[in-house]
């Protein structure tokens, strides 16, 4: 009887891992709740596969799984009282918003009122203002008088209402790091899975597509200022239908206007408040996000994380990570120190740390039971090119359909040309996949429409080519994320393919800045020393780098899933996981 311990090396655990992803929040039955009324817990879970001898049993994953269990504990309790909190808030928020509209209204009638007297001293009147506008001093700050009125508006509406409801304590999250294969992401995904039924706002992300995330919600809001912009003359209708003259009613529209500039002057806490829930989601409830794989790569991250997991945690987000490093290792090159200080005491404030200390890789220990990795064919001046060649054939014949040339539409407005494909497969070669500027949304739209992707002509890969190795390292992260079928020809073993003995730092500006096109024009991410993120020009301030200890890990990584790819159990899991058979699924 096999005794590994990787979840994700079992069909259950990548059940748990794919099905409960991040879009879709409905999470799989797993094979070992036997109950349809009530979802096993990460302990249970664990301890069922141990028996079964699935796994072999490692304490510092059961200590992991206990800790997850008790959590998932908590949330129970929490979840009914942040639902309390939410309809006392939802309550005080529509009270104050009426009382504001009634100050407003107040306001806009000793307006009219003065207006009817100035309309009887019309021609005094404009010549005061003119030379009124002549005389401004070059000192006052434009905006100053909608800021004070603002917040002496904001001071009433703080006596008349009330202060605001006072939200639960958050039970602490858990912050999982470790050493490649210990079994992290594992244990969080058995976590996440159990938290169906018991939290409704609930998100998994991998650090790739939280980032993308991140990036299209700034867009969004950048793009609705540009167009409410272009309609700034607009009037809402409960002001429309007000009995005052058009002057006072473009004041109350003003006056509008600056309170929504105010919301999203800070845009990070704005795109916050919408990570967790669809634009048809009532915000009732607690909320959970699991994060995979969180690193501190770039200006960029180490910001947009700062701004988004903090205010979520602030606002009582329970949170669940996994990384290679500590929190407060995690920026290794110092960039944005400030900043960074800030975001680990928040996290060291809401999670408790965990270490899983296992130096074992154990993915490795499930593929050693399979010899013939046959997904794999190296090298390539061998017999490699012939039998993948033969097996694309048998692939694509085997579906019965014409092999065609396709476009896929791409995050951020953008698509990509897929040369060959054929039901669910394509087939690429290295150099049209990493040897050109794509990135992260690219891969993750490749592994979304494809169930079985085919990648020729793999270099031995060194840092004379990183860019194209950290391309690689990402299309390999998504394929694995969206659980893939990978098959491979390459110029050397799997273990063998990164070789750079090369020390210094990596840069990948090239990719980065093509990540940031949108429609035409390009999505400006400049990252100021306060972490002020603003639209427009061209990507400015970002240096997207890695150490090459923070590279070599993620060539561990990407060569211990690679090893996974190839086992039985995983490929197994194919038919059942990949959202392309799912989506089949729902609309049978």
């Amino acid at each position: 009887m096999p005794k590994f311990s990787s979840i994700s090396g079992s069909l259950l655990m990548t059940i748990c891992r794919r099905m409960a992803c991040r879009n879709h929040p409905t999470a799989v039955r797993f094979c070992c709740n036997r109950s349809t009324t009530k979802r096993a817990g990460p302990l249970a879970q664990y301890k069922d596969l141990v028996n079964q001898g699935k796994l072999q049993h490692d304490p510092d994953q059961e200590k992991v799984a206990l800790e997850l269990e008790n959590l998932l504990g908590r949330l129970q309790q929490y979840e009914k009282d942040m639902e309390e909190y939410h309809v006392k808030l939802a309550e005080w928020e529509n009270m104050r918003e009426n009382e504001r509209h009634r100050l407003l209204v107040e306001e806009a009638e000793m307006k009219h009122q003065g207006g009817m007297w100035t309309s009887m001293n019309k021609h005094r009147s404009k010549l005061t203002e003119k030379l009124m506008f002549r005389k401004k001093p070059e000192n006052v700050e434009i905006g100053v008088g909608k800021w004070v009125s603002y917040l002496n508006r904001e001071r009433k509406l703080d006596t008349v209402v009330g202060a605001r409801p006072t939200a639960p304590p958050a039970p602490k999250g858990l912050y999982l790091f470790g050493n490649v294969g210990s079994g992290k992401t594992m244990l969080m995904d058995m976590f996440y899975s159990s938290t169906n039924g018991i939290i409704k706002h609930r998100r998994r992300y991998h650090f790739h597509e939280a980032m993308l995330e991140i990036n299209a919600r700034m867009h969004q809001i950048w793009k609705k200022q540009v167009e409410e912009k272009q309609f700034q003359s607009s009037i809402s209708s409960w002001i429309r239908n007000l009995p005052f003259d058009s002057s006072v009613k473009e004041w109350l529209a003003e006056e509008e206007k600056y309170k929504e500039e105010v919301q999203f002057k800070n845009i990070l806490p704005a795109v916050a408040d919408k990570f967790l829930f669809d634009g048809q989601e009532e915000h009732r409830g607690a909320s959970v996000l699991c994060f995979d794989e969180i690193q501190a790569v770039d200006v960029f991250a180490i910001v947009a994380l700062s701004g988004i997991v903090s205010r979520l945690l602030s606002t009582g987000t329970v949170l669940v990570a996994t990384s290679n490093r500590a929190p407060e290792d995690l920026n290794q090159d110092g960039m944005q120190r400030e900043i960074f200080l800030k975001f680990v005491e928040k996290l060291q404030g809401h999670c408790e740390n965990i270490l899983i200390g296992s130096e074992i890789d154990y993915r490795r220990h499930i593929a050693k039971q399979f010899v013939d990795q046959n997904h794999f064919l190296w090298p390539l001046d061998g017999s490699a090119g012939e039998d993948f060649q033969k097996m694309w054939l048998e692939a694509t014949n085997e579906s019965g359909m014409q092999i065609i040339s396709e476009t896929i539409p791409v995050m951020f407005g953008r698509t990509l040309e897929v040369p060959e494909s054929c039901n669910g497969t394509a087939r690429f070669t290295f150099e049209y996949l990493c040897g050109r500027p794509v990135g992260a949304a690219d891969y993750i739209a490749i592994a979304r429409n494809y169930h079985t992707v085919f990648i020729s002509g793999i270099p031995t890969m060194s840092m004379r080519i990183r860019d194209k190795a950290r391309r690689f390292i990402t299309l390999i992260d998504e394929l694995y994320n969206h659980h893939c079928r990978l098959v491979c020809s390459a110029a050397s073993s799997i273990d063998d393919l990164f070789q750079g003995t090369e020390d210094g730092r990596l840069f990948d500006l090239e990719s980065f800045q093509f990540e940031t096109e949108i429609e035409g024009s390009k999505l400006r991410r400049d990252v100021l020393a306060e972490g002020s993120v603003s639209s427009g020009g061209a990507p400015s301030g970002i240096i997207s780098m890695l150490s090459g200890q923070d590279e070599m890990f993620a060539f561990r990584r990407a060569v211990s899933r690679m090893i996974e790819m190839q086992t039985p159990i995983y490929l197994e899991g194919v038919r059942s996981l990949h959202p392309y058979f799912q989506r089949q699924l729902q609309h049978s």
